[in-house]
C-alpha cells in the first residue's frame, strides 16, 4: 500500500476511559470551547439532522478523500466502533455530496455517534427529520464517485481545525468542537465545572441577584490605560 495517500491506519489507543466521550455530551460546545480559550472548534459546518437530535459526542474516526469521492468513508464505517464519529476532510468541496441517507443507516445501524463532513451531504430531507447527528458544509444532489484515493486514521483539517483520530469530538445545535484526546480529562473537569457555575448564574438572575464586577473592573482599566 502506498506509504501516503491511500493509507489505512489502526486506531490509535486511547488515554482517557471509555466512558469519558459520554460525559462530554453533558456539556454545550459553546461552554468546551470557552474552556479550551475558544482556540479549538470547528467553524462553517452545521447541524442537518432534527433539531431535537440528541447532543454528538463520541470518538474521532478520520477520513481523508479525494473530494467528491466517497470510498474511504465507506471503509471507515465498516471499520467504526459504536460510539465513534466519523469526522470527514473532504476539502470544503461542495459540487459531490459525500454521504447520504442509505449512508447514514448503515452508520447508525453499526453504532457510530454522528457524522462531521466538510463537504456536502445529500438527502436534506431525510437528515433533517432523523436524530442520526450530522454535520455538514452544504448540500448537493450530484452523488460521490467511489473510485479513491483517501486515508483512514490520519491527522485531517476540517473546518480550520485539525482532528486527529482519536480525539474526543461534541456537536449540538451551536456546531462542532474538538477535544485533543491528551487533554480531554482535564478539559471535562473544567467543562463541568463551567456548566455548574453557568447553571448558578441562571439561579441568580431568576432572582435578580446577579451582578458582574468582571464588567467594571474591565471598564475601569480602559478609562485608567486612557
Amino acid at each position: 500500500m502506498s506509504p501516503v495517500g491511500l493509507r489505512i491506519l489502526a486506531r490509535p489507543a486511547s488515554p482517557f476511559p471509555a466512558t469519558l466521550p459520554n460525559q462530554f455530551a453533558e456539556v454545550g460546545s459553546a461552554q468546551i470551547s470557552d474552556c479550551m480559550n475558544r482556540l479549538y472548534g470547528v467553524v462553517g459546518l452545521s447541524p442537518r439532522h432534527a433539531p431535537t437530535a440528541a447532543r454528538m459526542a463520541g470518538v474521532a474516526i478520520t477520513v481523508k478523500t479525494r473530494p467528491g469521492d466517497n470510498l474511504l468513508i465507506h471503509k471507515a464505517i465498516s471499520l467504526a466502533q459504536p460510539g465513534d464519529v466519523i469526522v470527514v476532510d473532504g476539502a470544503g468541496e461542495l459540487t459531490q455530496a459525500l454521504v447520504g441517507e442509505l449512508m447514514a443507516m448503515d452508520a447508525q445501524g453499526r453504532g457510530v455517534a454522528g457524522f462531521v463532513i466538510d463537504g456536502a451531504i445529500r438527502d436534506a430531507d431525510v437528515f433533517a427529520r432523523e436524530a442520526f447527528p450530522c454535520f455538514a458544509r452544504g448540500v448537493s444532489h450530484k452523488g460521490p464517485y467511489k473510485s479513491g484515493p483517501g486515508e483512514i486514521n490520519v491527522p485531517v483539517s476540517v473546518g480550520g481545525q485539525v482532528v486527529n483520530p482519536g480525539d474526543v469530538v461534541v456537536g449540538d445545535a451551536d456546531g462542532v468542537v474538538v477535544i485533543p484526546a491528551d487533554v480531554a480529562e482535564a478539559v471535562l473537569v473544567l467543562a463541568l465545572k463551567k456548566e455548574a457555575n453557568e447553571a448558578s448564574i441562571k439561579e441568580k438572575i431568576r432572582a435578580g441577584t446577579y451582578a458582574k464586577p468582571w464588567m467594571d473592573s474591565a471598564l475601569a482599566a480602559l478609562q485608567g490605560g486612557k
